[in-house]
C-alpha cells in the first residue's frame, strides 16, 4: 500500500488514546502462516473516535410480530453492512455464521479442524468507521482465539460501504482433494447431509440450541435496522468455550444421521430462520414459553429475534431421549419448540399454558424460502 495511512498496518489513536497494537499485528496473532505478510514501511497514524447508537426510545410491540417478520426476511435477503456502533457483536456474529453454515456438510470433522478466510471491505471516511474496523478486528481476533481457530486468508479492500465476511473450510487441506478410504479421516464435502427445510412429519420435533450464553439484546440486528429503533445494547458473543461444546455434540448429531432438517439462526435471528426452513407445503407450529422462562425478563421480541448464534433442528420423535441424553451429557442447553405442521402455516405461542399470542400465518401460496444452499 502507497497511501499515507494504512487500514491494516498503521498505528490507531481511539478517542484520543493510541492502541497498544495495529491491526495487521492482532491478526498475525491468529493467521496462519502466509496469511499476512507486513511491510517495512511506516504509515501514519490513524485517528477516529468511536461512535455511539443514539437510541430512539422505541418500544417494540408484540402484536407486531408478523409485520416484524417480513421486515428482517427483507432486510436480511441483502449483504448487510456493518453497523458502527456494533461493529465487534456483528463480526463475532459472522464468524459464528460462517462455521454454523458447514456444521451440515458430509465428511467427517470437528470445529477445530477447520479454519476461515476473512474479507474487509471497508469506507473509512465517515467519522467512527475506522475506529469500528478496529473494533471488529479486535474482536476477531480474541473470539477465533477462543475458538481455536486460525484465519486462512486475511483481505482488506476500500468500499463504498462496510462489509466483513468470513468462510470457513478445511484447515491446511482444501475441500476438493481427494478423500482417504478410512471413513474416520478429516474431510469436508460440498454438498449437505440434512436438508435446510422442514419435512412433512407432524410427530417429529424442532428443536432450538442456542451457541452463546449471552443476554437477548437487539442492537445491531436487522430488526433494529429495519424498524429504526437504534436498540442500545448488542448482544455480547464471546463465548467461544460454549460453542464448541455446541458445535461438537450438534455435528456429531448430523454425522449420525439424528438430524432430519437443519438451519443456523444467526442474522434476523430465531424466528426469521424458522421461517426460512418453512415450505408452502411444510409450516411449524411453536412455542416458546420454555425460552422465556430460561430467559425470565426477557420479552418475545427479543427471543425471537435477537442475533443470538444457533441452529434449529427437526429431528424424529423416536430421537427425542437420545438428543436429551446427548445434550445434558455435554451440558449443553436446548429447547424443544413444537412440531412441523402440514399446510406451510408458521404459529408461534409466547405465552404457553394459559393461551396463544403472536400467532404468525403464512398462506398456502405465499412465497417460501428454499433455505440454504
Amino acid at each position: 500500500m502507497k497511501e499515507k495511512t494504512s487500514a491494516l498496518f498503521s498505528e490507531y489513536v481511539i478517542d484520543g488514546v493510541r492502541q497498544g497494537l495495529t491491526p495487521a499485528r492482532m491478526l498475525l496473532s491468529c493467521a496462519a502462516d502466509g496469511a499476512l505478510t507486513i511491510p517495512d514501511e511506516r504509515f501514519e497514524p490513524v485517528v477516529d473516535e468511536t461512535v455511539d447508537v443514539s437510541p430512539a426510545g422505541f418500544e417494540y410491540d408484540p402484536e407486531e410480530t408478523a409485520v416484524y417478520l417480513e421486515k428482517t426476511l427483507s432486510a436480511t435477503e441483502v449483504r448487510r453492512c456493518v453497523p458502527a456502533p456494533f461493529a465487534a457483536s456483528f463480526t463475532c456474529g459472522k464468524v459464528a455464521q460462517a462455521l454454523l453454515d458447514v456444521i451440515w456438510r458430509n465428511g467427517h470433522f470437528r470445529l477445530d479442524d477447520l479454519s476461515l478466510r476473512a474479507e474487509w471491505r471497508w469506507d473509512g471516511r465517515p467519522i467512527g468507521r475506522m475506529a469500528a474496523f478496529y473494533a471488529s478486528v479486535e474482536a476477531v481476533c480474541e473470539y477465533i482465539d477462543l475458538l481455536g481457530l486460525t484465519l486462512k486468508y486475511i483481505s482488506y479492500s476500500p468500499a463504498k460501504e462496510c462489509t466483513v465476511s468470513f468462510k470457513a473450510g478445511m484447515s491446511g487441506i482444501e475441500d476438493d482433494d481427494e478423500w482417504s478410504e478410512d471413513p474416520q479421516a478429516v474431510r469436508i464435502g460440498r454438498r449437505r447431509l440434512c436438508p435446510a427445510t422442514l419435512q412433512d412429519d407432524p410427530e417429529a420435533w424442532i428443536v432450538y440450541i442456542p451457541f452463546d450464553s449471552c443476554a437477548y439484546r437487539l442492537g445491531g440486528s436487522a430488526l433494529s435496522e429495519a424498524l429504526d429503533a437504534r436498540s442500545p445494547v448488542a448482544p455480547d458473543i464471546r463465548d467461544g468455550d460454549y460453542f464448541i461444546d455446541c458445535y461438537e455434540v450438534v455435528r456429531e448429531l448430523v454425522e449420525d444421521g439424528i438430524v432430519r432438517a437443519g438451519a443456523a439462526v444467526g442474522e434476523g435471528g430465531l424466528l426469521t430462520a424458522l421461517k426460512r426452513m418453512c415450505t408452502p407445503e411444510t409450516g411449524a407450529s411453536i412455542s416458546i414459553a420454555d425460552l422465556r422462562n430460561a430467559y425470565a425478563g426477557t420479552d418475545s421480541v427479543r427471543l425471537l429475534f435477537a442475533e443470538v448464534p444457533g441452529v434449529l433442528i427437526q429431528i424424529d420423535d423416536a430421537d427425542y431421549d437420545y438428543l436429551d441424553a446427548e445434550l445434558l451429557l455435554q451440558d449443553v442447553a436446548y429447547f424443544p419448540l413444537g412440531h412441523p405442521v402440514r399446510g406451510g402455516q408458521l404459529t408461534v405461542d409466547t405465552v404457553g399454558k394459559s393461551g396463544v399470542q403472536g400467532i404468525l400465518e403464512s398462506l398456502l401460496n405465499s412465497q417460501a424460502s428454499e433455505g440454504e444452499d
